[in-house]
């Protein structure tokens, strides 16, 4: 199985992402990872997209199957007819929001909070990540999401809510094995 796991910041994709893949034996691949140049502060610098490309190329290369999480859309479409499976996550946006407020502190601690280094990036993030729910937000968005993956030529699982790790992963495989 080549499966995507998408959903907003903070709707779980990198952990049930992992979980799957850990549960088929396959290699884990994450959006950022591809995305973003390795910076300090971290997600800084976008990398070209045809480095993008090319290096999520050689991470699949060979592989039967593997499990991708996070966001391609508007970059990565050269990979969607590979997919087997799309999973969405949606986590409600009070829900999500605490998580990502709570792995921001996690991450950067002192950095984001006021007269920190990293405060007004903080900030400029998490007003973004706020706008995901909101109908007509011009970045990665609920209404984005669900026009993209209504295109995708794969089934396309939706997971609402909170489910724990171990739920998503039993809704996954059971449709893996039909």
């Amino acid at each position: 199985m080549r499966i995507h796991v998408v959903g907003a910041s903070s709707s779980g994709t990198t952990t049930l992402g992992a979980a799957l893949a850990q549960r088929l034996a396959v290699p884990h691949l994450d959006t950022d990872s591809f995305f973003w140049e390795a910076t300090d502060p971290p997600f800084t610098t976008k990398r070209p997209e045809a480095q993008r490309v090319a290096m999520m190329e050689a991470a699949m290369a060979g592989q039967p199957g593997w499990t991708l999480s996070g966001s391609m859309m508007g970059w990565g479409e050269v990979f969607i007819p590979r997919l087997d499976l799309a999973v969405f996550l949606h986590v409600p946006p009070d829900v999500r929001l605490a998580r990502l407020l709570a792995r921001e502190q996690a991450r950067y601690g002192s950095a984001i909070e006021p007269g920190g280094a990293m405060h007004a990036a903080h900030l400029e993030f998490i007003e973004w990540a706020r706008g995901y729910d909101t109908p007509g937000f011009p970045g990665r968005s609920l209404e984005r999401h669900r026009a993209w993956l209504a295109a995708l030529p794969c089934p396309v699982i939706e997971i609402a809510g909170t489910p724990d790790v171990e739920e998503s992963l039993a809704r996954v495989m059971a449709f893996e094995q039909r």
